[in-house]
């Protein structure tokens, strides 16, 4: 069986000076699992993506529009976002968090 074991997220990936870095950590059949670090004021703008999600935030904060409503994020923040959903993400701090899309079996 395959498994990934890391035992601190928090040292997989620098936060960047400038801009945004990721690192895939997990990527197959079943699920993308991605690491995310970005600089204080840089943003993803809104989007949406065709599986559901999921948005643990590390470190840091940042403002992140979840369809009409925008919530602030935090360290041990957690998103669950829906397939479809609109949204954003804009740091307001240096900021890691974990994205986690789940792929859904073919009907």
């Amino acid at each position: 069986m395959d498994y990934a074991f890391l035992a601190d997220l928090q040292t997989e990936l620098e936060l960047p000076a400038k801009g945004i870095l990721s690192r895939v950590i997990q990527k197959d059949e079943y699920a993308n699992i991605t690491l995310l670090g970005f600089s204080a004021g840089e943003s993803l703008s809104a989007h949406s993506a065709p599986t559901p999600a999921v948005l643990y935030f590390l470190e840091g904060e940042a403002d992140v529009l979840l369809g009409e409503t925008t919530v602030h994020a935090r360290q041990g923040s957690f998103v669950y976002m829906p397939p479809l959903l609109l949204h954003a993400i804009t740091a307001q701090s240096p900021m890691r968090m974990l994205l986690v899309q789940i792929k859904l079996a073919a009907k």
